[in-house]
C-alpha cells in the first residue's frame, strides 16, 4: 500500500542502552532481554561485522534473522507432538550465505520478482534496470536488498520482541531512480511472526517489497504432501521466461485452483516446470488483513497461515533447487521448501492495469504480513 502522508522516518540506526541487561551468555553470544540475544555471524568482504539476532516468543517459537539481507536463517516450531524443528531453509554459518543462495529468507527489493527486460518507463523518462535473469531484472538486481548489510536495532519487550532494520538504497542502484528509506521490523509475538515495511523516496520509484523464505513444514522430504489454500480466485499466467503476459484469469478448473485445500504434488506435473506464479487475492473490506494463505504438513500436523495488506502472493514450489546447496543431512532438491511471497504483481510498471506500485516523494509505502504458526 502506498499512502498519501507526510511521514518521515528515520533510517539512520540508533543504538539501545540496555545496560545492565546486556550480558555474555557465551560463545560470543549476548544477552540482550530474557527472549533475544545477538552475536557475531560472520564478516562481510569489507571487513564489516554480520549479527545474528535470536529472538523467542512466549510460546517458544524460535526465529533467527542475520543482517545481511535481513534474512531469516531459521523458524523453529513445534509438531503436535511438541517437537520443535526448523521448517526454513538456511544455514548455521555465514559462508554459504555470502557464495550465494537462491534468496533463501531475505528482504526482497526494490522490486521484488521480474521486470521484463529490465526496462520501464515513467513519466516519460526509460530506465533500465540491471538484467540478472536472462534478460530479465530479478529480486533488485545483481546486489538486491538481499545482499546489502542492514542498520539493526533491537526493540525489547517481555510480550513482542521485535527488530528494526534500515537501509538507504541511493539513487541509481542497480538502476532505480532516487533516494529509498526503508525500514523492516519484524515483531514475535506469540505465535505470529509480523513483518512490516514502509519506505520513502525523493524521487518516483517502482517498489515492491517481500520475504522470501523457503518453506517446509516437516523440516526434511518434499513439499508435494504438503496441503495449500489460497484465497486466490484469479492468477496472471506467465510467458516462457516467467513474465506475465498481462492477463488476469479464472482459476476454475486448472491446476492453479487452491481455493480449497489442495495437495501440492496432486497436479504439479500439469503446470510446466511447477509453480512460479502469482496469485491474486480476493478483495476484502480493508478492514484488517487479507487472508492470504494456509499450508499444512499432515504427519507433523504443523500449520502456517498468512494474512496481509498485499493483494496478491506468489507461489513458487522450488522448481530450481537441485541439490547442490545443503544444511546438515538435509539436501536442498527440487521441491524440498517453498516459497509463499506477498506482493504486488511482477512486471507491474509495464502494465497499467496491474495494481500501482509507484511510490512519489511525499508518500509513505507501507505494507504488513503476518505468518501464524500452529498445530491441527
Amino acid at each position: 500500500m502506498i499512502v498519501k502522508r507526510n511521514l518521515k522516518f528515520n533510517i539512520i540506526v540508533s543504538f539501545i542502552l540496555v545496560g545492565t541487561m546486556l550480558m555474555s551468555c557465551g560463545d560470543g553470544i549476548k544477552k540482550l532481554s530474557d527472549n533475544m540475544t545477538v552475536e557475531e555471524f560472520g564478516t562481510m568482504p569489507t571487513g564489516e561485522v554480520v549479527e545474528l539476532y535470536t529472538i523467542t516468543s512466549t510460546t517458544g517459537i524460535e526465529v533467527k534473522i542475520m543482517t545481511y539481507g535481513g534474512t531469516i536463517t531459521s523458524i523453529k516450531t513445534p509438531d503436535k507432538s511438541g517437537e520443535f524443528t526448523n521448517i526454513t531453509l538456511g544455514f548455521d554459518s555465514f559462508e554459504p550465505y555470502l557464495e550465494g543462495t537462491p534468496y533463501f529468507g531475505a528482504i526482497i527489493g526494490r522490486f521484488g520478482n521480474r521486470i521484463a527486460n529490465g526496462v520501464f518507463t515513467l513519466d516519460g523518462e526509460t530506465f533500465q534496470l540491471a538484467t540478472n535473469d536472462g534478460p530479465n531484472h530479478l529480486h533488485g538486481g545483481d546486489v538486491g536488498f538481499d545482499k546489502v548489510l542492514w542498520n539493526a536495532e533491537p526493540l525489547l519487550s517481555s510480550e513482542k520482541p521485535a527488530l528494526r532494520l534500515t537501509y538507504l538504497s541511493p539513487d541509481g542502484e542497480e538502476g532505480y531512480p532516487g533516494n529509498l528509506s526503508v525500514e523492516v521490523i519484524y515483531t514475535l509475538d506469540g505465535n505470529n511472526l509480523r513483518i512490516d515495511y514502509r519506505a520513502e523516496t525523493d524521487k518516483a520509484t517502482p517498489i515492491n517489497l517481500t520475504n522470501h523464505a523457503y518453506y517446509n513444514l516437516a523440516g526434511k522430504g518434499t513439499i508435494l504432501d504438503h496441503q495449500l489454500t489460497l484465497n486466490a480466485p484469479h492468477y496472471t499466467p506467465v510467458n516462457e521466461h516467467l513474465i506475465p503476459t498481462g492477463e488476469i484469469l479464472d482459476v476454475t478448473n486448472t491446476p492453479f485452483d487452491f481455493l480449497y485445500s489442495q495437495y501440492i504434488g496432486a497436479r504439479i506435473n500439469n503446470v510446466p516446470g511447477g509453480y512460479d506464479h502469482n496469485f491474486v487475492l480476493a478483495p476484502h473490506d480493508g478492514a484488517g488483513l487479507n487472508f492470504a494463505a494456509k499450508l499444512k504438513e499432515p504427519k507433523s500436523g504443523r500449520t502456517m497461515e498468512i494474512f496481509t495488506s498485499e493483494p496478491a502472493i506468489q507461489f513458487y514450489s522450488g522448481n530450481f533447487l537441485d541439490g547442490t546447496l545443503s544444511s546438515g543431512d538435509f539436501v536442498f532438491e527440487k521441491y524440498s521448501a517453498l516459497c509463499l511471497e506477498t506482493q504486488h504483481f511482477p512486471d507491474s510498471p509495464n502494465h497499467d492495469h496491474f495494481p500501482n506500485t509507484i511510490l512519489r516523494p511525499g508518500e509513505v509505502y507501507e505494507t504488513t504480513t503476518i505468518m501464524t504458526f500452529g498445530v491441527e
